[in-house]
């Protein structure tokens, strides 16, 4: 599988990650994608929770053959490949998700360790900003980082349970934490296929060399 083909598969972990959220909870009774987690989907007595930890898994691996595209399109450009690495913690965080299903105690260690991957906007914004070629990466990878960052800050309320933020929250807190998931998952889309189209023009450059 060429650097190219594995760029996409970024955007289809997206796909797939959407689609999965959507349509598992059509096997719970009374679950309500507004106010509850997208971790109740695959708790520890639900129905859903092989399917979910299925879903969770294959987005994971995705993302890992993702990130060594990411890897190798970063080294021939010259630029550093630290930002596939967070993917890489993103989707070992994800897996683990996945696996560990809620209330293991395991559960929020590794929903917590998500904070880490999620910085991958960032890595990629500092490690690819002086590519004068790059800047329409560099300026969606700084705004994606931005908005990730508004999207922790809101979900942050989660850490204390008893305050006005989460009470505020409470009522649609399934949509505040899906804004996360949404977020990031929108940086991986739309980073991937704009590095996608840049592995296509250099090929193309290349052929014409060639010609």
């Amino acid at each position: 599988m060429t650097s190219r083909t594995r760029l996409l598969l970024g955007p289809f972990a997206a796909l797939l990650l959407g689609l999965g959220i959507a349509l598992l909870p059509a096997m719970l009774t009374d679950y309500d994608s507004v106010r509850q987690t997208v971790s109740e989907i695959g708790e520890m007595d639900s129905p859903a929770r092989i399917p979910f930890t299925i879903l969770m898994c294959t987005v994971a691996a995705l993302l890992i053959v993702f990130a060594s595209g990411v890897r190798d399109v970063s080294r021939a450009s010259g630029r550093s490949p630290l930002a596939a690495y967070f993917i890489v913690f993103a989707a070992i965080s994800a897996a683990g998700v996945g696996i560990f299903s809620f209330p293991h105690p395991l559960h929020n260690v590794f929903g917590t360790s998500e904070l880490i991957g999620y910085q991958a906007p960032l890595v990629m914004a500092l490690t690819w900003r002086r590519d004068p070629r790059a800047g329409g990466l560099v300026r969606l990878s700084w705004i994606m980082f931005a908005l990730v960052w508004v999207a922790i800050a809101i979900n942050i309320s989660t850490f204390d349970r008893h305050g006005a933020l989460f009470a505020l929250e409470r009522p649609f807190y399934g949509l505040i934490q899906r804004s996360l998931f949404a977020t990031w998952f929108a940086w991986v889309t739309l980073a991937g296929l704009w590095l996608y189209r840049r592995t296509a023009q250099a090929s193309a450059r290349s052929t014409a060399a060639k010609a």
